[in-house]
């Protein structure tokens, strides 16, 4: 064969493979390569013959030196002509046959050979930059050329058809020899397994994966239906907790739908401030506004109505705030060892220093393996030693949580002030995975500090281990807040903006219950707050712990609710029930709402009751405005729960409403919240 002709071969593109051709080509292959070794053979016992034959002429010398070189150089040539022809044939079968034959079977891992085992040398281990550029010169096996087209039409800017990603399986062990005797023999030898990949296209970088299969959120049944005429009360305690909102977020911006049990309804609701009313003075710190409007996710003839409850906490202005005695329980863990936490968290500690006054102080324990205090409590006036002693915070070590609640609650003993605000602030990814017996054991613990006047707040971090279940619990245990940190805008919000209302109560054990009319309303449903329901008798029990409202904070809750006149009704009337008997001047009565709370430094409730009628359906534009959002954001919350009981309405439909209803925006949550639903709607498609 020519050399051009070789040439144009190697060049020409791989044509279809057929089995026929293949078999022909391996048999053709196999023939020339035992002519071509036949040819070789004769070759070697011709040359001996003649070296024999030269050996006993060469004392007379009377053949001439030209003679002698032409006789070699025909030899040569023939030797080399068929060994040429050889490489050719042996080529153009292994471009027929494809080098996909020769790639191991999908997710089978041959090991490399033990070249120590074959008494081969091992090369001088390289340096480190030197090891960096060897370190791609295997990647893997090339895929076919017609997989390589398909790859290039599919992402554009990848220049070559071989994924390092996916090609990290090492050939069959029948090839691995000829592998071996590559400059990566020594790393093969290290790492059995997988062949060293070098660094991906950008088109095919592996993407950030977030752990988020073992965060751990408490599954809980949306709130049901329910008929009037059996279940007439509804009771529940409130929920000023912002967690979930901020989870969902999270979830949205990494570009996937959030987890059922993690959306609260509640949390979503409350997350936002409203410009309801606010009470004129502490001793009765806030009054109910109550709207009913249409559902907008009610179909035509099915009347479906939304009974709207806000309450909006006394503020309380800079020169009334009491002292407070502050511990930062921080978590340091080996599992806060990433941007999203301890890092986070430091500086979410500093953005809380600057609202404390300078008498307010302020102490610092950690748990890790172990706990310890890092800072005894400090008046902020020293604010560079507390902010010192933040800043040699490092994570490492395992998760003595109970301990460091221990720890933290002493502390705060030690330094217990009397009409004063005494909070520990928990900061944690709620990953307690040392050191605790029973969290029936570590609830029970914070509920008797609690009656001794030292609450607690939990600060959440990160994903991954994010135990949301436990830190709820202890934050409702605790008379606390339970928030989500992920962004150092949102403990902007939390310990900047909302800070009155995170750590100075107006009131506690905050009860709602709800009685209604029958001869208005057929059936109701509470969105959310499933997590907050009481017994009928728990509304009048002292004893019984219900969640506590902050300076300035709003609380909202809906129902949703069927006139009695509607046809469309989801629960059909019992044949053999009794009618109820209505007073006629409760006629006009959709219900009757109550709320019952106890001043902070009090252990004996008060109770505040209220006559819901038509009026309710009359309120100001501002209010209105206010209403529709959050109608908006709870339809929002349900759609991402299922959608159970929303029909045809769609996100679609919670972003035109809430972009609608926006109002001023001060700080841009609500802007926020809409491009979440946009995010939500892509989330979804894909």
């Amino acid at each position: 064969m020519k050399e051009s002709e070789l040439i144009a071969l190697l060049q020409s593109e791989n044509p279809d493979i057929d089995p026929k051709a293949k078999a022909n080509t391996l048999a053709a292959a196999m023939a020339e390569f035992e002519s071509s070794t036949a040819v070789q053979a004769e070759h070697k016992k011709t040359e001996n013959i003649f070296q024999g034959f030269l050996k006993r002429l060469r004392p007379t010398r009377t053949h001439s030196q030209k003679r002698e070189a032409s006789l070699m150089k025909t030899f040569t040539k023939n030797w080399l002509l068929g060994g040429l022809g050889s490489t050719a044939a042996v080529v153009t079968a292994f471009m027929l046959i494809g080098p996909s034959t020769l790639k191991a079977p999908d997710g089978e891992v041959h090991e490399p050979a033990d070249l120590a085992a074959t008494g081969e040398k091992l090369p001088r281990p390289l340096p480190a930059k030197e090891a960096a550029i060897e370190e791609v010169i295997v990647t893997g096996v090339r895929q076919t050329l017609s997989e390589s087209r398909a790859i290039k039409r599919e992402a554009s800017g990848v220049v070559d058809a071989i994924s390092a990603e996916d090609a990290g399986v090492v050939p069959s062990t029948a090839n691995a020899s000829a592998l071996m005797r590559t400059k990566e023999s020594a790393k093969l030898a290290a790492a059995p397994q997988r062949l060293a990949k070098s660094k991906p296209v950008a088109d095919f970088a592996s993407m950030p994966v977030e752990a988020e299969h073992r965060d751990q959120f408490k599954t809980v049944e949306s709130n049901s239906v329910k008929k009037v005429t059996e279940h007439p009360v509804s009771t529940f305690s409130i929920d000023v907790d912002t967690a979930s909102y901020s989870f969902v977020r999270r979830s949205l911006n990494g570009g996937h739908m959030p987890q059922m049990a993690a959306v609260r309804t509640e949390e979503m609701l409350n997350y936002f401030d409203y410009s309801y009313p606010q009470a004129e003075s502490k001793a009765q710190p806030f009054k109910p506004t109550v709207v009913i409007a249409d559902a907008p996710w009610s179909k035509p003839g099915e009347n479906k109505k939304l009974l709207h409850i806000g309450i909006k906490g006394y503020d309380i202005v800079a020169g009334e705030q009491p002292d407070s005695n502050i511990v930062f329980l921080l978590d340091v863990s080996g599992s806060m060892n990433s941007d999203d936490k301890l890092p986070l968290v430091k500086q979410s500690m500093h953005l809380l220093l600057e609202q404390l006054k300078p008498t307010d102080t302020v102490a610092i324990a950690v748990y890790a393996g172990a706990a310890g205090t890092v800072l005894e409590p400090t008046a902020v006036k020293e604010k560079g030693k507390i902010l010192e002693a933040l800043n040699r915070l490092s994570a490492g070590g395992g998760t003595a949580g109970a301990q460091g609640i221990e720890l933290a609650y002493a502390l705060a003993e030690r330094n217990f002030k009397q009409n004063a605000v005494n909070r520990i602030i928990l900061a944690t990814d709620g990953d307690f995975n040392v050191g605790i017996s029973q969290p029936d054991t570590l609830k029970g613990f914070v509920e008797r500090k609690r009656e001794k006047g030292i609450f607690l707040s939990v600060l959440g971090f990160g994903r991954g281990n994010y135990n949301d279940h436990l830190m709820q619990e202890l934050a409702q245990n605790g008379n606390g807040v339970a928030a989500y940190i992920d962004t150092l805008s949102e403990a902007q919000k939390v310990l900047v903006h909302e800070a009155t209302s995170s750590l100075f109560p107006i009131a506690k054990d905050v009860k709602i219950q709800l009685e209604f009319n029958p001869d208005k309303v057929s059936e109701y449903r509470l969105l959310g707050y499933e997590t907050r329901a009481l017994k009928r008798e728990d509304f009048n029990n002292d004893k019984v712990d219900a969640g506590d409202i902050g300076a300035g904070h709003t609380v909202t809750a809906i129902y949703e609710f069927v006139p009695a006149e509607s046809a469309h009704q989801q629960i059909d009337s019992l044949r053999y029930a009794s009618q109820r008997a209505v007073r006629k001047t409760n006629a006009s009565e959709y219900g009757f709402l109550k709320l019952r709370y106890k001043l902070p430094e009090e252990n004996t409730s008060k109770l505040i009751e209220q006559a819901i009628t038509s009026d309710a359906q009359n309120p100001n534009e501002q209010l209105m405005l206010d209403v529709n959002f959050a109608m908006a954001v709870a339809g929002f919350a349900e759609l991402l729960k299922g959608g159970q009981y929303q029909g045809d309405w769609s996100f679609q439909h919670a972003l035109e409403l809430a972009q609608a209803n926006k109002g001023a925006d001060l700080f841009g949550y609500r802007t926020e919240f809409v491009q979440l639903v946009r995010k939500a709607m892509m989330a979804k498609a894909m």
